[in-house]
């Protein structure tokens, strides 16, 4: 077995040496630390950029995300409404094509509604519109709605309201027609009766009696029967008893047909006989009393002489016909 014998002059000796290199390594390290620092805040500065950068990334991509979604809700948004301000529209349409929107109220009603509604299609149109218009155009959309939905009742009302005019009207109309006929039936029977109790209160005769009259040069009258020789016709007549015929003067109309069947008239002297003007030979006038007094008309043939034949004699008052009679000339 080898000894080592170290002396105590060799120890601190290298003591001495280890302290020189422990000194000389701190030197060292001391030299080496600013490039260290400096290192370590490049690191920092790096660190600190990235995570500017991430953070920024991160809130472009939240910004960008949230927008699209924004953009995205207000594109529905509008198409929603669109499709609500279609149907608004086809409700209008179907109101006004009920063709009673004619009232001042209702055009003036429809006319506001329609403006709206171009207002708001337009307003939609725009690209740039905000999510604030878009609410406001809800609004307006809902009040247009609430309108729509006024109009389209007030016309409903309107259009109940014209059926039960139309149904009064009706009822009216058919009771007119029975009023009218009934009044028209009662104006006949009132005619008829008028023409009845005319008929029966105008005044007849009870007999008529027709002579030939020769009238001779010291003025005498006589009978006659040739018709070469008679100068007059003498028409004598009775009126009968009538209590509802009106007694005072009264026209009398005589007609006179000549043996060839022809009136004997000028056309320009005419009288009526209900409602029918005829011509007459001559008229004279008499006093009724309601007597059974008799009466004597003369006439002469101014423009002709008498003629061999039947002379008919029809005698006419109170617009109806009195009685007739004829005599024979030889």
């Amino acid at each position: 077995m080898k000894l080592f014998c170290v002396n105590a002059q060799d120890i601190s000796m290298g003591r001495k040496r280890m302290k020189t290199d422990v000194n000389k390594i701190d030197s060292a390290e001391a030299q080496d630390a600013p490039a260290v620092k400096r290192d370590n805040s490049k690191i920092y500065f790096f660190v600190i950029a990235i995570a500017a950068l991430l953070a920024t990334n991160i809130y472009f991509y939240v910004k960008y995300k949230s927008s699209g979604e924004k953009l995205y809700t207000v594109t529905l948004q509008k198409e929603n409404l669109q499709i609500e301000i279609d149907r608004i529209e086809a409700e209008l349409d179907n109101i006004k094509s009920e063709g009673i929107t004619n009232t001042a109220a209702l055009v003036s009603a429809e006319q506001s509604a329609r403006q709206k509604i171009e207002d708001l299609r337009k307003g939609l149109e725009k690209n740039e519109i905000t999510g604030p218009q878009i609410e406001t155009a809800k609004l307006e959309v809902s009040q247009l709605k609430d309108q729509v939905s006024k109009m389209k009742d007030d016309v409903t009302a309107l259009k109940i309201k014209n059926q039960l005019l139309a149904e009064t009207n009706s009822q009216l109309n058919q009771k007119v027609k029975e009023t009218e006929a009934k009044n028209s039936g009662l104006q006949t029977e009132q005619n008829q009766l008028s023409n009845k109790i005319a008929k029966a209160s105008s005044i007849k005769v009870s007999n008529v009696h027709i002579i030939g009259i020769e009238e001779k040069r010291n003025g005498n009258l006589e009978n006659e029967n040739k018709a070469k020789r008679i100068d007059k016709l003498q028409i004598n007549f009775t009126i009968a008893d009538n209590p509802l015929a009106t007694m005072g003067k009264k026209d009398v109309y005589v007609r006179i047909i000549n043996p060839k069947g022809n009136l004997i008239a000028d056309s320009e002297d005419l009288f009526l006989v209900h409602g029918e003007k005829l011509q007459y030979t001559f008229k004279d006038q008499i006093e009724f009393n309601n007597n059974g007094q008799e009466y004597q008309f003369m006439w002469s043939d101014s423009n002709h002489k008498f003629q061999k034949g039947a002379y008919t004699v029809l005698l006419y008052a109170d617009n109806a016909i009195m009685g007739r009679s004829s005599v024979v000339l030889k």
